[in-house]
């Protein structure tokens, strides 16, 4: 009784359990990166590092290269976290695929290895 109450958990809402597991697991990952964030501010200066400009036309050179630094390095670090975001949403949605497709053949599996480790005594 208590192995058929297993199975039939496993095959109903073990499913269920699987899926919602891995709808947290992406959404966990979109909050921990902040990709909405970073996306939002892709282009903004670096840490909010501004210069305003002087009176002279030098002073607003110097100002206009200075915020253009700030946000070049702003860009390529966002855009960088960016790509760590994704590197690491592709490898869990894989490693999900993986269980959601080896997840109905574990139970007859460690049925089979069971057996096999009694056989081989």
């Amino acid at each position: 009784m208590l192995a058929m109450s297993m199975f039939s958990w496993w095959y109903e809402k073990g499913w269920a359990t699987v899926l919602n597991s891995f709808k947290k697991r992406t959404s966990h990952i979109l909050a921990y990166f902040s990709v909405v964030t970073l996306l939002r501010t892709l282009f903004s200066p670096w840490r909010r590092i501004i210069s305003f400009p002087g009176q002279s036309i030098q002073a607003h050179f110097y100002a206009a290269i200075d915020n253009l630094i700030s946000r070049t390095i702003g860009f390529v670090v966002r855009l960088l976290v960016l790509i760590a975001a994704l590197t690491t949403f592709i490898l869990v949605s894989l490693l999900s695929f993986i269980e959601l497709v080896a997840w109905p053949f574990l139970p007859p599996a460690f049925i089979v290895f069971l057996v096999i480790g009694v056989v081989k005594i």
